[in-house]
């Protein structure tokens, strides 16, 4: 983020302080965009009995769960069946520690994860899902595909900000900070996207594979840390345009002043 430079020492406490707080809102969306990209409780499905259907259908459940040819109504399901979790870069559920057929239920849980590979996140999604003959569904598969790449487009966006603002203290100017503020701005787009994309990717999904009766699902708080970067991150980007331009014009009317 910029330092706080000075444009022929004029340089107002005002501009300081907002370009302190823009710095701070700017490493606070960063922290939180990064955290919700690496976790995987984007979201969450709680089953009111996860070990009861575990042990009646045995190592199956995992063994599909984790299978390269699990399909998307596969996985779905177990997620359905097991307290499932989903992130942007992997798929959860709770099962016993031992869910052998032979082994009576347990209340001792663990949660397995399995990553999305890169192909799986572009990989077409269909209209009936589990149903390669039903056609592509493109709504689908293009938030599927967009909810992936806009998060590290928007931290792409603000890293050049930062980059920028080096820039700026290295010239000893304020003017920069414009060029921050604006790439604070389409992050803050990126992240509103991309939390847009994700809720229509949910709905449409649960669409298609309604949540049983005994199945609640809800947002978790990967999800949440997205959706309070994206107003951090607009912000940000008010208070960079609005320190830079200000400063400026004020600057500009002092030197015209003691020139006439």
């Amino acid at each position: 983020c910029p330092c706080v430079p000075t444009e022929g020492n004029m340089m107002d406490n005002r501009f300081a302080t907002a370009l302190v707080i823009a710095c701070v809102l700017s490493l606070i969306s960063t922290i939180y965009m990064a955290a919700s990209i690496g976790t995987d409780f984007w979201y969450e499905y709680h089953t009111l009995s996860p070990a009861e259907n575990v042990s009646e259908a045995g190592r199956s459940i995992w063994e599909e769960f984790v299978s390269k040819d699990a399909d998307e109504k596969t996985y779905t399901d177990a997620l359905f069946r097991c307290n499932g979790t989903v992130g942007l870069w992997r798929r959860c559920i709770t099962v016993p520690k031992n869910s052998h057929w032979y082994s009576p239920p347990e209340t001792d849980m663990t949660t397995n994860c399995i990553s999305f590979s890169l192909s799986d996140q572009f990989v077409e999604k269909y209209i009936e899902p589990g149903n390669h003959n039903s056609g592509t569904d493109l709504n689908r598969t293009y938030l599927w595909r967009l909810q992936f790449l806009l998060p590290f487009v928007s931290i792409g966006l603000m890293c050049f900000g930062a980059l920028i603002g080096l820039c700026a203290c290295a010239c000893r100017s304020l003017y920069p900070a414009i060029a921050t503020g604006v790439l604070h701005f389409l992050a803050g787009l990126c992240t509103l996207g991309l939390v847009g994309c994700y809720v229509a990717g949910i709905e449409l999904l649960h669409r298609k594979l309604p949540l049983p009766e005994d199945v609640r699902g809800e947002f978790g708080w990967s999800f949440c840390l997205a959706c309070v970067s994206a107003p951090l991150q607009f912000m940000a980007a008010a208070l960079f345009i609005w320190a830079a331009r200000t400063n400026r014009k004020e600057f500009t009317l002092l030197k015209a002043y003691r020139v006439a």
